[in-house]
């Protein structure tokens, strides 16, 4: 079993080197951050969104930008789309693609950003939501793992970010990642006296 989990541990190192080597997925982290900061500093909101471990990464996100993440500081307008009620009443009255963009409908307005996470870029829920998103005028970040993804075409801003095993757990290992990461920059921009400049 120690081959397996060595075995394990270095596929995730690797996938995590072809992230650190891939110049354009670190560009869009960067233009993301940005896009989050603006979001947030022009009194909008975030929302989150995705399906099975996705929808954890979704509820993570949002609830280290409204609670704590590093260090104390002003709460932050993101809300993860999980309200069981809700998905249920939508899933049961309309169908399962609708759960997310319906709440968009119901909360969102233009200024906003939403951000759809699927490893594979291809959720029906999470590209109706993209959709329905950039018809409403928000700022549309999709978080995917397969190049040129259908969540990819409906972004303003993809993070590819593929795990190279052919699984979809390599695959959120890497958006966890990222999403410490946005948090990071999106607190380093709105709060910069809480941190120091990085050394390398």
């Amino acid at each position: 079993m120690k081959e397996h989990v060595l075995h394990s541990l270095y596929e995730a190192k690797a996938a995590l080197d072809k992230l650190l080597s891939n110049a354009s997925a670190i560009e869009a982290i960067t233009l993301a951050s940005d896009a989050l900061i603006d979001v947030f500093r022009n009194g909008n909101r975030v929302f989150s969104c995705g399906n099975g471990g996705s929808m954890c990464d979704a509820m993570h996100f949002a609830e280290e930008l409204s609670g704590r993440y590093r260090h104390d500081r002003q709460g932050l307008p993101a809300v993860a789309i999980s309200d069981p009620g809700h998905i249920s009443c939508v899933a049961n009255d309309y169908g399962y693609e609708y759960v997310f963009s319906r709440y968009l409908e119901s909360h969102a307005r233009a200024g906003d950003c939403l951000v759809g996470i699927s490893t594979s870029g291809r959720s029906e829920n999470v590209l109706r939501a993209a959709q329905v998103a950039r018809e409403m005028g928000m700022v549309v970040i999709g978080l995917t793992g397969r190049p040129a993804s259908n969540l990819g075409q409906l972004a303003d801003i993809e993070i590819c970010t593929p795990g190279g095993a052919g699984f979809a757990d390599r695959v959120q290992e890497l958006h966890i990642k990222v999403i410490h990461i946005l948090i990071e920059l999106v607190e380093r921009g709105l709060f910069p006296g809480n941190y120091e400049v990085p050394q390398r």
